[in-house]
């Protein structure tokens, strides 16, 4: 995929944590998340006002703001962190009144160095925490599938996870874990896919077929019931929802009312 000013291929693989999500006892085929209505479903509420916000407890490692990794990593990859950044902070601001960025972007190293409130985030890992609104990642894993999969890897990985603080700026909070992913797999999609549109990069051949391989390589097993706590989605939900939101964007992504673009 060329962009402008650097190319890459759309494919990864992540392990994306999950804060919340409540399991509970479901029937044993959901309807997709985009489905007009899902029984039980709590309906989108409006953003909480800045007062609202759930109050912050400072971890015992307190986030630096972002910078880029050492001189010792790739400079590329540092590069495509950058620009993946800017081009999905202007996507939201472009969609959605008053957006606000997250508060950081965060590089870390070893387990336990940041905290999303009392919980640890554990390396070979990417997860936004909305006590701090801040989005963390493994540098060194990052930077190893990158290497091993292509470039654009960043953007989808950065795409999702600011899905994640998308969701917590709009109000939205679905019943269960799996909706929650799914959806950030569409908002992920969206980003992409309408950049694309307006030219801040291109696809080359092959993309496709590669990002679709990065997808199934991050579904759940085939086993994993759909409404335990942390469920991500199996492999046709995952596609599925990602290549909604790239071709028909934000309005495949279950927006709600709030959304003002």
């Amino acid at each position: 995929m060329n962009r402008t000013p650097l190319s890459a291929s759309l494919l990864c693989t992540v392990f994306l944590l999950v804060f919340g999500g409540p399991a509970a006892a479901a029937p044993a085929d959901p309807p997709p998340f985009w489905a007009p209505r899902i029984p039980s479903l709590p309906v989108p509420t409006a953003a909480p006002t800045p007062s609202a916000a759930p109050a912050y407890s400072a971890p015992a490692y307190s986030p630096p703001a972002y910078s880029a990794p050492s001189p010792s990593s790739d400079s590329t990859f540092a590069s495509d962190v950058s620009i993946a950044l800017r081009v999905v902070e202007r996507y939201w601001s472009s969609r959605i009144v008053g957006f606000r960025p997250v508060s950081r972007v965060v590089p870390y190293r070893i387990d336990g160095e940041l905290m999303c409130g009392a919980q640890p985030i554990p390396t070979q890992n990417a997860a936004y925490c909305p006590l701090g609104d801040f989005i963390a990642y493994d540098v060194n894993w990052s930077e190893e599938v990158y290497q091993e999969l292509g470039d654009a890897f960043v953007f989808y990985l950065l795409g999702h996870e600011y899905g994640h603080a998308v969701q917590q700026r709009l109000g939205i909070n679905y019943q269960f874990t799996i909706q929650q992913e799914l959806q950030a797999d569409c908002f992920a999609g969206a980003y992409i896919g309408d950049s694309i549109k307006l030219g801040y990069f291109t696809l080359e051949d092959g993309d496709l077929d590669e990002l679709r391989s990065g997808l199934l390589s991050v579904a759940d097993p085939d086993d994993e019931p759909w409404f335990k706590e942390g469920a991500h989605g199996s492999a046709a939900q995952r596609t599925g929802a990602f290549f909604d939101g790239y071709e028909q964007s934000l309005d495949a992504c279950d927006m709600p009312a709030t959304y003002h673009g």
